[in-house]
This record gives structure tokens, C-alpha cells and sequence, in this order.
């Protein structure tokens, strides 16, 4: 007997179809594939499934039979694991199981990869590989063409860097009109060089996730939208402070020196930034009614970090004593270490499990 196996190791016809696996006899895979097919058109396996049954209707010299094994998605090795129980169950359905000879249809070579497994359990004839032909016209290349524009993907991948060089010869005649003809080769290779970091980085997709949070926050009415707003302008403006307090001293002689500079000058600013985000944050988990109190101690904590990093700056820049760094490095530790304690007990005494899923106004009467 000749058994025509058709072989489809990422389930594809299990998955999108429902059938389950293995299908034994013509009619059945001839159902299995218009199935598949009514599902996705696209998918190459239909034209596997039907070349099986091809070759059943040309076989009129021996008895034959047809049968569609799938895999698993995924691990190769569990995939080729499913077609070997498969094909096991397609032989014992078989009457002349004795003398067996299997002839594998594919459309590829990870397909492919499984004929070993089979050649454990039958003797293999042979294995016909199903190739597609498409006529190439220029109607076909169109509607391919069009196709690969559509996907997403695709466009970023393939248009972004063509526009790029495309863009080469107007910036190099735009940037020799400005008097900067040294400079064409800097610009373009820093334009090449943030495209290649954006991807790599997948700079799209957070863009993409960060737009998507802004706006659903906006909707929301959550507050902590307001408060990273003040809170970057803080932090803007506590980075020009650090540098005018940089050039306000005296010419710094060492790394460190500069450094505290820097966050003597800052370092309020930041604070401020630090307090407002996170009581923006405290203020949504309160309004989402999963607000616990250990939340409260992200303001106490960056009040003791700032005060530490004023502390250590202005020891280094001669503004304050070692006694001063002294006092305000263990206030800093007392500030964290309190906050910890209170609000912890605050959280044992007061929160009650029925109430972490409660908005503001308690727990809902039944």
C-alpha cells in the first residue's frame, strides 16, 4: 500500500479549522482542505493537502491511501514529537500495515525536517515538496508591491532607509549652500545613525505605548498627566540652575567638585520634581481605590535623598562643615526609616483586605 502523507507540522489546519488530527481517507482531507482554505487562503498547506489528494486520484496501480498528520507550534522538537504519535495512529488504521510505503508532501524545507521521525516507523518512497507557481506578469507584481506597502513592518524596514538616501544629494546641496560643505557627511551619517538606534531600540513601539498611555490618561482624568508635566519642567529647570551655579563658582579643579556644583545647584529643582510626580501618582492609586499607605512614602524619601545630596555638595564645595554633613546625612536616614515604620504601621492598623479594590468611597454595600 502507498500512503500519501500529507505533512503540516505547525498545526495549521488543527488551529484554524477545529478538525482534529490525524485525517484519514480522501473525502476527509479533501474536507479538512476546503476548510482550511475558507479559513485562510493564503495559507500554503491548502495546496498540500489538495497535491495529496492528486496523487491519490493519479495512483491506479496499487491501493492507496491519503492522510494530513499535523505538529505543534512552535518547539521543533515537540512538532516532530506529535507527527511521529500521528502517523503511528494513521498505520494502525491501516489494514495492509505490514507493507507500508509513504510518499511525503510538503511545502518546505522546515517541513521537511520530520522525515526522519517518519522513516523510524515506514519506509519512505519519496517526498514531493508543493511549489506554487504565480504567473509573472506586471498585474502580479503590482498586487505584490501593493501587498509588501501595506504591512507595516515592512515599510519601516524597507522605505525609511531608501527615503534616507534618497535625502542625501538635497541635504549635501543644502548644507554646501549654508558654507558648511564638511559637514554633509555628519549630518547624513547622524541621520543614519538615530534611524539604526531607533530600531534597534524599538523606539516606535514605545513612542507608540507612550502616546497610547498619555491619551488614555487624558480620558481618565488621571492626575498624574498635570503632575509629570510640572514635574519635567522642574527637572528642566533644575538642569539650567545647576549649570548657572556651575558657572557662578569659582574655576572647579577636580570631577567632583564640578559634580557637586551641579547638584547644589539642582537639586531643589529635582526635589520638587520628585515630591509632585510622585503625589500625582498617589493621588491616581487613591482614585483607582488601590491606594495603600506605604505609597506615601516616595515624597519622604525623596525629601531625604535631596537633603543628603545638599548635604554632601555643599561639604564639597567648602560651603558647610563635616558636623553639618554629619547632622543632615542621619536626619536623611531618620526621614526614610520613620516614614517606613509609620506608614507601615498606618497600613497594618488601618487597611483592611475587602477594602485595596475599593474606591474612595469605602467598600460598596451589598
Amino acid at each position: 500500500m502507498l500512503l500519501v502523507l500529507c505533512i503540516d507540522l505547525d498545526d495549521d489546519l488543527g488551529r484554524k479549522t477545529g478538525i482534529e488530527t490525524p485525517v484519514i481517507g480522501r473525502d476527509e482531507v479533501v474536507d479538512a482542505a476546503v476548510a482550511l482554505a475558507s479559513n485562510d487562503p493564503e495559507d500554503s498547506d491548502v495546496n498540500v493537502l489538495f497535491e495529496g489528494v492528486h496523487i491519490y486520484d493519479d495512483v491506479d496501480d496499487e491501493e492507496v491511501e491519503v492522510a494530513a498528520v499535523t505538529g505543534l507550534e512552535g518547539s521543533d522538537v515537540a512538532a516532530n514529537r506529535a507527527v511521529g504519535e500521528e502517523v503511528d495512529t494513521v498505520l494502525a488504521s491501516l489494514a495492509a500495515s505490514d507493507d507500508v510505503r509513504a510518499l511525503i508532501v510538503t511545502d518546505g524545507a522546515q517541513d521537511e525536517s520530520v522525515v526522519p521521525v517518519i522513516r523510524s516507523r515506514v519506509r519512505i518512497d519519496g517526498v514531493r515538496r508543493v511549489v506554487v507557481r504565480q504567473a509573472q506578469n506586471l498585474e502580479s507584481m503590482y498586487y505584490t508591491i501593493k501587498q509588501v506597502l501595506d504591512d507595516p513592518e515592512t515599510r519601516g524596514t524597507i522605505l525609511v532607509p531608501l527615503g534616507i538616501l534618497l535625502l542625501i544629494y538635497p541635504l549635501t546641496i543644502a548644507v554646501e549652500l549654508l558654507g558648511y560643505p564638511g559637514s554633509a557627511l555628519g549630518v547624513i551619517s547622524g541621520l543614519l545613525g538615530l534611524y539604526i538606534l531607533a530600531r534597534g531600540l524599538g523606539a516606535e513601539e514605545i513612542l507608540d505605548e507612550a502616546a497610547e498611555r498619555v491619551t488614555s490618561g487624558l480620558y481618565a482624568g488621571r492626575v498624574t498627566i498635570i503632575t509629570y508635566v510640572v514635574a519635567a519642567a522642574l527637572l528642566v529647570i533644575g538642569g539650567v540652575s545647576g549649570v548657572q551655579r556651575l558657572d557662578a563658582q569659582p574655576e572647579p579643579h577636580t570631577v567632583v567638585e564640578v559634580l557637586a556644583s551641579l547638584v547644589a545647584g539642582a537639586i531643589q529643582w529635582f526635589a520638587a520634581a520628585g515630591i509632585t510626580s510622585s503625589l500625582g501618582r498617589v493621588t491616581d492609586e487613591y482614585l483607582d481605590g488601590t491606594f495603600r499607605w506605604r505609597y506615601l512614602n516616595a515624597p519622604f524619601y525623596v525629601l531625604a535623598i535631596a537633603a543628603v545630596l545638599h548635604a554632601v555638595s555643599a561639604f564639597f564645595l567648602g560651603n558647610q562643615d563635616l558636623q553639618y554633613l554629619a547632622v543632615m546625612l542621619t536626619g536623611g536616614t531618620l526621614l526614610g526609616l520613620v516614614s517606613t515604620l509609620a506608614f507601615a504601621v498606618a497600613e497594618a492598623r488601618f487597611d483592611r483586605p475587602d477594602q485595596h479594590n475599593q474606591g474612595p468611597g469605602g467598600p460598596s454595600s451589598e
